[in-house]
């Protein structure tokens, strides 16, 4: 069969289940089809039973609930915030939105996420003045936030990461945008720190096309969040304003959406573990593919996506780079590790506290197609590349070792 007629198996594609169309019409015949609405409040409070935490905000984006959770945390320019080094640039912009000193923290090889190692060294470091900043030394000051990442869904250390924060008296701001179903020790991930940050982009395991929410306990910082986000709006008969503000709000059509996702969501947790489970079985036999397991029983992913590492060393010389090659030629999308932020041009200048952990997982790492909608002959697809690659080379192996 020709590449171009087989169909597209992408990494993770939006499921919807059928049932959003009903919300959206809804949406409709109220003529309700501005930011907020009644399909916010319940979308909202849908997410706080789901995560444990007494207050949500609906926003547009994951991006944007980092960028406010950073102003309830009062980040301003020059403040140290520390966060993780291997992950998506979202995590590393809104620091600078406000003008912060982003400073990035290693992974550890258990989970891929921020290593409570480097992370209290970076701290003591910020206290110290120690830290070399793009314009030279940085001041002595504690930092103002710690941003952990729950990486493809797999918990951060967050019994290390709060012990080391509350110790230090720095505020936790979690990004569970890839992380929503996942736990550590039985809390779900983005109700853990003082704030955390959900998203519903498209990729994501629910989607609302585009979303984020921003989650606390704290009622006057969700409170505050809300103003924000609607352009800081005072209360007056015309348009007055004291604040600077964003327009940041969920849709009420886009909410109806996340209603029905949610309802989901541990169908499709249990899909994406489905998927985990049968990648691991496939490579239980084949030297150089580890993945990315759980630690112990304190975490839960949501394997939102599937990533192993690969050592050419023990594959005969089989890349993560060939692997993603054989896979394109067959239409199957995969994709490389998230290129850690102080390898990126626009970070490469900005402090790092590490020891290489990131750039060995960004170089040897992959992510496979890991959607909860793969169907047995997506899975079957896969798995007739991967044999073309690793079946073949074990076979030639085998006949080398024999000849000889």
């Amino acid at each position: 069969m020709e590449h171009s007629l087989k169909s597209k198996i992408w990494l993770s594609s939006p499921h919807m289940s059928g049932k959003e169309l009903s919300y959206v019409e809804e949406a409709f015949r109220c003529n309700w089809i501005a930011p907020l609405g009644p399909h916010v409040d319940v979308f909202e409070n849908d997410l706080c039973r789901y995560n444990g935490v007494k207050h949500a905000a609906a926003l547009s984006s994951g991006t944007a609930a980092i960028h406010l959770g950073l102003r309830m945390l009062d980040v301003q320019p020059n403040d140290y915030v520390l966060t993780q080094s291997l992950t998506f640039v979202a995590s590393a912009n809104p620091i600078k939105y406000l003008g912060g000193m982003p400073v990035f923290i290693d992974s550890e090889k258990e989970t891929w996420n921020m290593c409570p190692k480097q992370l209290e060294k970076a701290i003591i470091a910020c206290m110290r003045g120690e830290v070399i900043t793009p314009t030279g030394k940085g001041e002595a000051r504690l930092p103002k936030a710690i941003i952990p990442v729950h990486l493809y869904g797999m918990p951060a250390n967050m019994q290390e990461i709060m012990r080391i924060a509350n110790e230090y008296g720095i505020p936790v701001l979690e990004d569970a945008a890839e992380a929503l179903g996942s736990t550590f020790d039985k809390r779900a991930c983005g109700g853990i720190g003082k704030l955390g940050v959900l998203s519903f982009n498209g990729n994501k395991i629910i989607t609302t096309s585009a979303g984020g929410a921003l989650l606390s306990n704290d009622d006057e910082m969700i409170k505050q969040a809300k103003f924000l986000a609607t352009q800081a709006k005072d209360v007056a008969k015309h348009y007055e304003h004291t604040q600077m503000g964003y327009n940041y709000r969920l849709s009420n059509i886009l909410a109806g959406i996340g209603i029905t996702q949610l309802e989901i969501i541990d169908d499709r947790v249990a899909a994406r573990r489905s998927n985990f489970n049968f990648y691991s079985k496939y490579f239980s036999d084949i030297e150089g593919i580890d993945l990315l397991q759980e630690p112990n029983e304190k975490y839960f992913s949501n394997r939102w996506l599937t990533t192993i590492s690969v050592n050419p060393k023990l594959t005969m010389g089989i890349t993560r780079d060939d692997i993603m090659t054989a896979l394109a030629s067959e239409n199957i999308e995969s994709r490389p590790i998230w290129k850690p932020m102080h390898l990126q041009p626009l970070y490469a200048a900005y402090p790092y506290f590490g020891s290489g952990v990131s750039d060995d997982i960004f170089n040897t790492g992959l992510c496979l197609p890991s959607g909860s909608n793969l169907t047995q002959e997506d899975l079957q697809r896969i798995t007739e590349v991967f044999d073309g690659l690793f079946r073949k080379s074990k076979h030639a192996q085998v006949k080398v070792a024999v000849n000889f």
